[in-house]
């Protein structure tokens, strides 16, 4: 069973990919997980690496979300994003460079992100009523 906070966390989640989607990026993978940890969300912004780490509060909270990363969370992210890249870039890579020319990337190492990797926030305000409210933060670690 999900207590109130795992709910309103996955809520958060939910609306930020729904958000980024409209906005351009591509997402590639939620909540990718490892022993080190786990990234929220990995999109593609342009030729950009983004990986977003989503904060969720309520409207009557008296934190707000970007409050919430502290210089130790900030470094699990940092490491996080180089893991993800070792491992799971290469797959996307070879994804898009299928869809984009017909066939694999050519052989050899696979390239960095052309516009290399940034670390966003995603801030969502879960709120009474209407529609929750969302910021994105770009490059902020």
């Amino acid at each position: 069973m999900q207590n109130a906070q795992t709910a309103l966390g996955r809520y958060g989640e939910e609306v930020a990919a729904r958000w980024l989607g409209s906005g351009g990026l591509q997402v590639l993978e939620r909540n990718w997980r490892c022993s080190a940890g786990e990234l929220d969300i990995v999109a593609l912004d342009g030729d950009t690496v983004a990986v977003c780490e989503v904060k969720t509060r309520s409207e009557h909270g008296f934190q707000q979300p970007a409050e919430a990363i502290g210089p130790a969370k900030a470094d699990r992210l940092r490491r996080l994003a180089e893991r993800w890249l070792s491992e799971r870039w290469p797959v996307h890579f070879a994804l898009l460079a299928e869809g984009v020319t017909g066939c694999g990337p050519p052989p050899g190492a696979v390239p960095l992100p052309p516009g290399g990797v940034r670390i966003d926030l995603v801030c969502v305000v879960s709120r009474v009523k209407g529609a929750a409210s969302v910021e994105h933060l770009r490059g902020v670690l």
